[in-house]
Formats: C-alpha cells, structure tokens, sequence
C-alpha cells in the first residue's frame, strides 16, 4: 500500500491528539513535523517517534508530503493554511479557520480554486451519536425544531493563576470561550438541526479581569503550580463566560452558555434539541448513549450500538455496543473521511466532513457574537 504521507504542524496540546489518530489509519503515515525552532522540531520528533523534523517552510518544501495539519495557535493559522495550498498540499485545520473574515474567506476561496482537500477539525461531530440525531432529523423523526438549549463547560482557566496563549488576541484574536469551545457547540447546533442561525443577543462575563501570567513554562491542562514570584500580573479583556440568545431561520430560538469558569466541569459539551415528536440530550462526557425524551409515553436512553443507531451513523462506530468510545475516536473517524478524499486527490462535491466554507460560517457567527455584545443588542447574522 502506497500511503498517504503527511506532515503535522505544531505539537501543542492538539498537535499529538492528530498524530494519535492519524496513526490508527491504515493508509496514512506522518512521516514529519515542525516547530518554531529546528531545535524543537528535533526534540518533540523524538518524543513523539516521527522520523523527519523541519521548520514550516521546510516541511512544506517536502515533494513527498501530500496533507498537511495545522496545529499551530490562532492567529498562524490563515498564513500557514495559505502556504501550504499554494505548494499544493491538503490541508486539515484547527478551528478557529483565521482571525477575521476576510482571511477566512481568502482561504476558502484559494481552496476551491485549488481544488485540494480542504477540513476543519469540528470533530465533535464524529461522536456516533451526533450523526445518529442528525440523520434523525433528516428522515423526520425528530420533527420541526422547537428549541435548542446548548452548554460548552470547562474548568481549566478557574484560577486566576491558570494562563494560557488563548488568554492573548494577538494570538487567539478577539474571542476566546465563544471562539474556542462556542464554535463548536454551534457548529454541532447548525449540523444537527439543518437550521441557520440568523441573530444573536450576547452578554459577555471576564471573571478575572487579571490573570498571573506564568515566567516559567506550563503545559495546558497540566494542573502544576508555581510559586508567587514565578508571575506577572497581565490585564484580560476576553470573555471567560458568555450568554448568547439565538433565532433560527425556522422562526424558533435557542440559547446556550460558554464557560471556561465552571469548577469540576473538565470539557462538557451539553445540548438539548426540542422537536415536534421528541427531544435529544446528549453530554460529551457521557458520548455513548443518548437520552430521548418524549411527552406521552416512558423517555428512553440509546446506547451507542451499530445495531441500533441510523444506518448513516454505523460508519462512525469501529467497535460494538458496550465498547466504549470517546474523544481520540472522533478525529480518528473525521480523519477517515478526510484521507479518502485525499485518495481520491481532490476536494468532493458534498463532503461529509467539515470544510474550509464551515470553518468561515462559524467564525461569522462568532463575529456577530461578538458585535452583539459590544453593542449589547440583537446582531443579523
């Protein structure tokens, strides 16, 4: 098997989640990495067991990669996306796609001239059951939509000492609860529910309107504190919590909560989808099962089993009921969806996976939340 070589940018947090995923494909292999030093580079390869290191223009120098990934913070990820189409890789992105708009749609226009394989990693919508809700609205068992009512909760910057590049707009940009873990709460609304979101109402909350930044590095999510000298007192402008009221171009609403300020929350993605014959719950710390609640008759809870969810959602579960599966399993899916496009050596004409044109779909959304909290008003989007 002739398989797919790839090069993977940054190695962060999500840097090694991809890597992981990438490697349980059977024909595909990350072959490189990089880093913002050469230095660098050499040391997470060896951490991470890749056998070639670069620099970006290096790696995508590389005659033999054909996909790139874009693992890097926010504010790299329009130039290095750019790069890396026009020396004719694929490329898969994280969210969010670029800081603004008109980089945004920079990017998803050069991809279709391009016609490369272009993905951004919403991979929240690979739990099964997602698909499973999805499919059920599209053959019409769940109804009209009547309400949505969505939460994205987490708990790593609880302490005023808790810091992080997001905290910073020149990396991340002007949003960041909403930006990070919101953009994928809405995407996940919109996917599901096949609605448009046409207004939003916002109100914003920075909890620590000061944070200690830390002199000494810090690895993300790894708890460890550091002494009172080891800080620098740093002024935060960006939402730590937010509210957003929602219209849908159905004529009903929805609102949802963003949190990155939620004790004991770790990364709990939580939605209700209210139709006209029943409703959907479902918690990403809890992906393999499903509540249905229904008005006249005993509410049900589905389990995440290729035996019972919607044929459309039985390609996204490798293993049977009662084998659980979770977070690195939805990029490992996305991923698969991806690699057979990239196969095939051209973007298709309805992908199934997340595109460059949904990665600029939610940045507007985010965009328009944020207007709206500025002007504490309704914004169209």
């Amino acid at each position: 098997m002739n398989k797919i070589k790839v090069g993977v940018v940054g190695t962060g947090f999500i840097g090694p989640a991809h890597i992981e995923a990438l490697r349980r494909l059977p024909n595909v292999e990350v072959v490189a990495l990089c880093e913002v030093t050469a230095e660098l580079a050499k040391e997470k390869a060896e951490a991470l067991g890749i056998p070639r290191h670069y620099t970006f223009d290096e790696l995508i120098a590389q005659d033999d990669i054909q996909a790139v990934h874009i693992c890097t913070p926010n504010f790299l990820h329009y130039s290095q996306s750019k790069a890396a189409l026009l020396a004719g890789k694929h490329v898969i992105c994280e969210k969010p796609l670029a800081k603004d708009l008109k980089e945004a749609e920079e990017l998803v226009e050069l991809a279709s001239q391009t016609g490369l394989v272009n993905a951004v990693h919403f991979n929240l919508r690979y739990y099964p059951l997602v698909r499973h809700m999805k499919a059920a609205r599209e053959n019409g068992d769940l109804g009209e939509i009547y309400s949505v009512i969505g939460s994205y909760l987490q708990d790593w910057l609880f302490y005023q000492t808790d810091y992080n590049w997001r905290l910073e707009p020149d990396k991340s940009g002007d949003s960041r609860a909403i930006a990070d873990i919101g953009s994928h709460l809405m995407d996940i609304i919109e996917y599901i529910t096949g609605l448009k979101t046409t207004a939003v109402l916002s109100d914003f909350n920075t909890v620590h309107k000061t944070r200690k930044k830390p002199l000494k590095p810090v690895e993300t999510y790894s708890g460890k504190m550091l002494t009172p000298e080891d800080y620098a007192d740093v002024p935060i402008n960006t939402e730590d919590h937010a509210n957003v009221l929602l219209r849908f171009d159905n004529g009903n609403k929805g609102v949802i909560t963003v949190s990155q300020v939620s004790a004991g929350r770790k990364n709990r993605m939580a939605f209700e989808i209210s139709g006209a014959n029943k409703t959907f719950s479902f918690n990403s710390e809890s992906p393999n099962e499903v509540w249905v609640g229904y008005r006249d008759k005993a509410n049900e809870v589905l389990l995440r089993d290729p035996s019972l969810v919607d044929p459309g959602a039985r390609s996204l579960i490798t293993f049977p009921g009662g084998h659980n599966e979770g977070f690195p399993d939805t990029s490992k899916q996305m991923f698969k969806e991806v690699y057979a496009a990239i196969e095939a050596g051209k973007q298709p004409e309805n992908p199934t996976f997340p595109t460059f044109a949904d990665g600029y779909r939610e940045l507007l959304i985010c965009e328009r939340i944020l207007e709206s909290n500025r002007k504490q008003a309704w914004v169209e989007i």
